[in-house]
């Protein structure tokens, strides 16, 4: 397996005033170029951390991440994030949204019309060609996550990072999404890493999906290869048995290897050292696709 993306023996600390809350825990992983990866795990197992460390949004305590060789350690545009929040500025028009990713990345390399036809080609690719010179306010919960795709993607990056991109959106426009990032995933071959709820999901789009233990000192407890042909159609794999059979170990997994055990706390707690930490993870790089993000659990 070559070495794309290199997660090598990560683990991060908190701060608090008991001491340092181990959160990440020695978590290893090596993707390949051009392949699917979903983080799947109970909320509060350190998913968004993950992510947040490849997108240089967070530094490792110990460990590291190494891209191509080179190690991660600050945000950047070889590695383009999208979050369940679409997060565009709301006073520029779809196409301005992306036009301002592309000027910052591509100012000194492309002509004002070679971006004018790149900005467009991705706002094609997203099947958002029609609607490019609306602003957020007249685009639907599912176009505007379209126009978030598209900004990243036009970045050109090496990885694409995405946070649940699709858990805000209603069933049919999330079956509509899923499928367009299949077709866009096979056309350009990128490399992706998603963190999902969902199971479904996870193994209709991934070649290979990592469950992650509960927290705290998370790390990966089994990594399940999806080898199901592609291109995937979800309606015929709802009765393939090779896809029961994958997504049966994805749930046994969760629900029964690790099963979480909720208390009902007497008195109300605050939020945990985690999902705190990852809350206060923001930045203003709105042009390169790392925007400031809400704390949702991990």
């Amino acid at each position: 397996m070559s070495n794309y993306l290199d997660i090598s023996k990560i683990s991060i600390d908190f701060p608090t005033p008991e001491g340092p809350f181990r959160a990440l825990d020695q978590l290893s992983l090596r993707i390949r170029k051009g392949e699917f990866v979903s983080l799947i795990g109970h909320s509060g197992c350190g998913k968004s951390t993950v992510l947040n460390i490849l997108a240089g949004l967070l530094r490792a305590t110990e460990g590291g991440v190494a891209l191509e060789g080179k190690e991660v350690n600050e945000p950047g545009p070889d590695r383009a994030v999208v979050f369940q929040n679409h997060s565009l500025l709301p006073w520029l028009s779809a196409f301005e949204n992306v036009q301002l990713a592309v000027r910052q990345v591509f100012r000194d390399t492309m002509s004002k019309a070679e971006m004018r036809d790149w900005i467009e080609r991705n706002l094609r690719l997203v099947h958002m060609e029609h609607a490019m010179h609306k602003r957020p306010h007249e685009l639907s919960g599912g176009m505007k996550q379209r126009v978030g795709i598209a900004r990243a993607l036009a970045m050109r990056p090496k990885v694409l990072l995405m946070d649940e991109p699709f858990g805000a959106l209603d069933a049919l426009t999330r079956a509509h999404m899923q499928d367009s990032l299949m077709e866009i995933q096979r056309d350009l071959n990128n490399t992706v890493v998603m963190i999902t709820h969902d199971v479904d999901e996870a193994v209709l789009l991934s070649d290979r999906i990592v469950m992650m233990t509960n927290g705290p000192a998370a790390t990966i407890g089994e990594v399940l290869d999806i080898n199901l042909p592609r291109p995937r159609n979800r309606v015929t794999l709802a009765e393939d048995s090779g896809y029961n059979h994958l997504r049966q170990q994805v749930l046994s997994f969760l629900y029964e290897k690790q099963r979480k055990v909720v208390e009902i706390p007497r008195e109300p707690t605050g939020n945990t050292v985690e999902e705190n930490a990852n809350r206060n993870v923001e930045t203003n790089h709105t042009a390169t696709g790392l925007v400031s993000r809400s704390g949702r659990r991990a």
